[in-house]
């Protein structure tokens, strides 16, 4: 899709979902759209002039078109610039019946309107100085937005939260190359115009920033996509009856029979206002067949995109060189700041008492379950809850 940024058409378009429903919004945005509205507008007080109108007020009255009336409407009025799109504008909240906003927006097309591209309204902002481009991106997260966390994270952005850090984040580069300048310019006259070690702090300073942003943007998707949590492990150590359990459904089918899981299970879910994007993938062991292999191959790759990885074992076979295998095959995921390697011990319920040397061989989060009857679960769900909490309220996510 193309927009012509300096397109001054007026445009229209329905605001609200696709469909029925008992109220419809229809947008009106552009120079001519006050005329249009105009000629279409009949208000229920005697003597309203679509001229003399007050901007963001309200009217009631009738739409009407050649053959008579189309319905009874509140029509929102606009002046430029203070609009959504900063230029004159209307709203008109019709009934929802989809035949009368499909008669309104031909309406308003036979009397000089187009019908607006898609984010077309938002683009007018960005290009009339209502938003800065990040501004613009974060109203597309907030329509989008399924948690309190998403929704958080999108009104900062909305508000300039984003776009104020990297206003400092310019200021202080120029004034930093500023310096630099002014000391390749006189430097070999006896001036010293700073210090060179506050050189040395003030880059450092413009480095982490800049770091920080960059590594929160991860934490900012995750937020915004469903944190994701990769389940791996073993064949037959109850991954998928851990996944339906946390879902509470049988989202995934469990047998005895290994490898019956072979290519990866999505689902998300919220869990008190954070979304988390749970990944049931095929048990990590060698195999002859292709079609497994090619699903273990992916569980490396969700693995590699996971913000938090639940390794599963079965507590009833689990022993030294168990744990030794999993710290060497994944000791750089454990050691990634980036992610959180929560150690699950499965199958609690088949033994009589947790062996001794599970904590201690491993120093890992861990958490012992019996999955299959869903004891304990809910310290899962704390864990999770609190690396979701380190993700939203971290002021340098973006």
């Amino acid at each position: 899709m193309y927009i012509d940024l300096q397109n001054d058409d007026t445009i229209c378009a329905l605001a609200t979902a696709a469909g029925m429903g008992a109220v419809a919004l229809i947008r009106l945005s552009g120079k001519q759209s006050h005329a249009i509205a105009g000629e279409i507008f009949k208000a229920a007080k005697p003597g309203f002039s679509i001229e003399k109108a007050d901007s963001h007020k309200l009217y009631f009255g009738q739409i009407l078109d050649e053959e008579g009336f189309v319905d009874e409407v509140l029509l929102g009025f606009f002046r430029s610039p203070h609009s959504y799109t900063g230029e004159d504008a209307i709203e008109i909240s019709c009934h929802g019946s989809v035949y009368i906003q499909q008669r309104l927006l031909k309406l308003l097309m036979a009397k000089g309107a187009r019908l607006a591209e898609a984010g077309e309204f938002t683009m007018r902002a960005f290009r009339n100085g209502r938003f800065d481009l990040a501004q613009a991106e974060a109203v597309a997260d907030l329509i989008a937005s399924q948690s309190k966390a998403a929704h958080s994270l999108a009104v900062k952005q909305m508000r300039g939260g984003f776009s104020d850090r990297i206003k400092q984040l310019r200021t202080q580069l120029i004034d930093f190359a500023a310096l630099i300048e002014l000391e390749l310019d006189f430097g070999e006259e006896d001036v010293e115009f700073a210090d060179r070690e506050r050189f040395m702090e003030l880059l450092s300073e413009l480095k982490a920033e800049i770091n920080t942003l960059m590594d929160s943007f991860q934490a900012g998707n995750a937020i915004k996509n469903g944190i994701p949590v990769a389940i791996i492990g073993k064949p037959n150590v109850g991954k998928s009856t851990l996944l339906n359990a946390i879902l509470n459904e049988e989202k995934a089918i469990v047998s005895d029979i290994p490898g019956t899981t072979r290519d990866t299970i999505e689902d998300t879910i919220i869990i008190e206002g954070h979304a988390f994007r749970f990944i049931d993938t095929a048990g990590l062991r060698e195999s002859d067949d292709v079609i497994e292999n090619l699903g273990i191959e992916r569980t490396y790759s969700k693995i590699k995109d996971a913000s938090v990885i639940l390794y599963v074992c079965d507590l009833a076979t689990w022993d030294n060189s168990s744990a030794e295998e999993m710290l060497h095959e994944f000791r750089d995921f454990i050691k990634d700041e980036n992610k959180h390697f929560i150690l699950i011990g499965n199958k609690a319920d088949l033994i009589s008492e947790t062996p001794s040397h599970f904590p201690e061989m491993v120093e890992l989060e861990t958490v012992f379950i019996s999955a299959k009857r869903k004891e304990n679960i809910n310290l899962i769900t704390h864990s999770l809850l609190k690396v979701a909490g380190a993700m939203t309220f971290n002021q340098d996510t973006i």
